[in-house]
């Protein structure tokens, strides 16, 4: 095979496409940020508002509102705007991590040939944090696809260069319009690999001329003109409120401190790095002899210029989350692609003892996480749903061996059977936990629960929902935008407003204040049902009771 051909990129495009949708439909939405994804673009397309994006009733300036017109526009297409389905606001992750290997495929047989492309797409597909993040309505896989849209137009004005071939119109068109997409989902998180790579380019090889080539006197108005209308729209609605709380709280804020209890010391994306890229961790470590020794030819300084200033970013400031480093994610891949292609006699270990065993030591840990995602089904519905599945264990007799087999091959330096028979159980651990286990665990899923509770006694065609014992927003999105948050004491007051077309959530460590205000207002109350599960968000188990006026 001497190159990719489209037959091969629509095979990729549909593998991955298939791999990713199970759980799309089944999962409830997953606190915290995605359901409040869903809520914001739900209320967009409620109030018709497309420029000042709110959640309940509170203004949510964390970033532009890109990510909610791609979820708006994806359930408006399916005409599922007045449902509370999942399914409709995670098609723009899905179609972004589709296309985000397609890319990934294509970058690396451009750098290093045909199979390398393959493999580096079937190694970010499968890694843990691609498939975590590809299920979500969240911003980051299309994010990535942006910064990929962007790193393509790079290295095709990059390649060019080194061919002496002419770039084309096209390639400075696709760098601009992707940095300005990218600039409309997360602000100028999108310009440290957009910028970042040909600034350590031009560093390194003291040159620039191949930039030129990407039109930089009138492109960067291209970037701008997708942008800068709704800048001046949400700052006219907002008062500037946007800019003060977008980049002043938010962005700076998570530069200087950690926000949300997410302040780690740098060296964290590194230690999440073997969990988070499994299973191709250990064979990026593997791979960084390669690394090394080509460091000084273009495609694999290219993509070095790639990783190393988006890395070092992230571990710098302090705030951090592991999706922070995904947009390095293709560039290792396909490092860690080109270095397994280019060991057709095996693979050696390292020569000095050192190397020998801190590689031993992370193939062990490789090996550990492995076994545990292997073994997590079964054992987790045993213990928090006391269920036997069959089809739980079968994730667990079709995992096991192929990582076993991995390991044996890697000792025995089969480097690349040993890659794919990894893949091969990344694939069935990841829909096997996402078919057989992840649904089930009716523990966990608090909100679908309390949703139907609510349904089943809806007293009113518009009825009034109050919460004061739960706040994840994952409930709101299910009851919708009419829910109340409320403090205990507070909740008698809204029963007495909304009378019987009231209902109130409470849970029991919050009775005793809820039943002090009903006392104080003279009310009467009947509890209507309870729920009980885990918030594995705050790791609290709950007691929640639905309470309505007596009749």
């Amino acid at each position: 095979m001497t190159r990719l051909t489209l037959r091969h990129y629509i095979i990729v495009a549909v593998s991955i496409f298939v791999l990713f949708l199970p759980g799309r439909a089944s999962l409830p939405p997953l606190d915290r940020d995605e359901p409040r994804y869903m809520e914001a673009t739900a209320q967009m397309l409620h109030s018709g508002d497309y420029v000042d994006v709110r959640f309940l009733d509170q203004p949510r300036y964390l970033q532009p509102a890109g990510i909610y017109w791609l979820e708006a526009a994806a359930v408006s297409l399916t005409g599922m705007r007045d449902a509370h389905a999942t399914w409709p606001y995670r098609i723009p992750s899905l179609l972004a991590v589709t296309a985000a290997g397609v890319l990934t495929a294509w970058m690396g047989a451009a750098l290093f040939g045909p199979v390398s492309g393959l493999l580096a797409a079937a190694l970010l597909a499968v890694s843990v944090l691609m498939t975590a993040e590809g299920r979500m309505a969240t911003i980051d896989t299309t994010l990535l696809l942006s910064i990929l849209l962007a790193q393509c137009g790079l290295l095709r004005a990059y390649l060019d260069r080194e061919r002496d071939l002419p770039t084309p119109l096209a390639a400075a068109l696709l760098y601009w319009t992707a940095l300005g997409c990218g600039l409309m989902l997360k602000g100028p998180v999108v310009l440290i690999p957009g910028f970042g790579t040909p600034i350590a380019l031009a560093l390194i090889e003291r040159r620039t001329d191949w930039w030129r080539r990407l039109r930089p006197a009138w492109g960067w108005l291209v970037m701008l003109a997708i942008v800068v209308p709704w800048c001046v729209a949400i700052g006219v609605v907002s008062h500037g409120d946007f800019y003060s709380r977008a980049v002043g709280h938010n962005f700076l804020g998570k530069v200087a401190s950690g926000q949300e209890s997410h302040g780690l010391p740098p060296g964290y994306h590194l230690l999440a790095f073997a969990i988070a890229f499994w299973p191709g961790s250990l064979f990026a470590a593997m791979a960084l002899p390669f690394v090394w020794q080509q460091r000084h030819q273009p495609p694999v300084r290219f993509l070095i210029c790639w990783i190393v200033p988006h890395w070092l970013m992230f571990e710098a400031i302090a705030t951090k989350l592991p999706h922070y480093v995904l947009p390095t994610y293709p560039a290792i891949a396909i490092l860690t692609a080109a270095a397994i292609v280019s060991m057709p006699e095996g693979w050696r270990w390292p020569q000095s003892l050192w190397g020998r065993g801190l590689l031993s030591a992370y193939g062990v840990i490789w090996f550990g996480v492995g076994s545990v995602l292997a073994l997590a089904g079964p054992v987790l519905l045993w213990r928090m749903e006391g269920i036997m599945s069959p089809a739980a264990m079968t994730i667990t007799a079709g995992a096991l061996p192929l990582l076993m087999a991995a390991a044996l091959l890697l000792v025995r330096g089969a480097v690349l059977q040993a890659v794919m028979a990894s893949i091969a159980a990344a694939v069935i651990i990841h829909v096997g936990l996402f078919l057989a286990v992840i649904p089930k665990l009716e523990t966990i899923w608090l909100s679908p629960r309390l949703a139907t509770l609510v349904a089943e006694h809806r007293p009113c065609p518009a009825t009034m929902v109050a919460s004061v014992s739960d706040s994840e927003p994952s409930l709101v999105f299910l009851l919708g935008q009419d829910t109340k948050l409320m403090r205990p004491e507070l909740a008698a007051g809204f029963l007495r407003q909304y009378g019987k077309c009231a209902l109130v959530l409470v849970g029991s460590k919050d009775l005793p204040a809820f039943e002090g205000g009903l006392e104080h207002d003279d009310l009467h109350v009947r509890r209507l049902g309870m729920a009980s599960g885990l918030n594995y968000s705050t790791g609290k188990h709950l007691e929640i009771g639905l309470y309505g006026l007596q009749p």
